[in-house]
């Protein structure tokens, strides 16, 4: 383990060589889900801070990851430019490469950016059969009212 139970250093770019992962044990089908409420990067345009809620579902195979070390990746994004949908496809192309799990889908809940919330959604295949999915359980916009 690189991150667990040490003080780290703060990443300033975002790169799968920040995550853990740790061996599964458990042989039946089971949900993970990550869910990131206050995740941050750079518009690439503006300079300015976009938001988002992200969260993010798995079916493990051999590995889950070590949630320290995904804080420590979300974190990386704080100063990184780049448009909502880098951003996502960034994350989800990062996790399956390192974990290689047996399904993998990912929400990011963008808040508005010139009024207009960009919500961008990927998964990696049909899921398991027999598998509980729950909603994501993120509102859509609803602005003031």
């Amino acid at each position: 383990m690189k991150h667990l139970g040490k003080e780290n250093k703060k990443f300033t770019e975002p790169s799968v060589k920040i995550l853990d992962k740790i061996e599964n044990k458990q042989k039946e089908n089971f949900l993970v889900r990550f869910s990131q409420p206050e995740f941050t990067s750079i518009c690439p345009v503006t300079s300015q801070p976009d938001f988002a809620h992200i969260v993010i579902d798995y079916v493990p195979s051999k590995w889950i990851v070590e949630s320290k070390s995904l804080k420590l990746y979300f974190q990386s994004f704080r100063n990184h430019q780049s448009f909502h949908e880098d951003v996502t496809m960034h994350i989800a192309k990062d996790i399956t490469k390192l974990l290689k799990p047996k399904w993998f889908r990912i929400g990011s809940y963008w808040y508005p950016r010139g009024g207009m919330p960009i919500d961008v959604f990927w998964q990696s295949s049909e899921p398991p059969k027999n598998l509980w999915i729950p909603d994501q359980g993120v509102e859509n916009y609803r602005g003031r009212g």
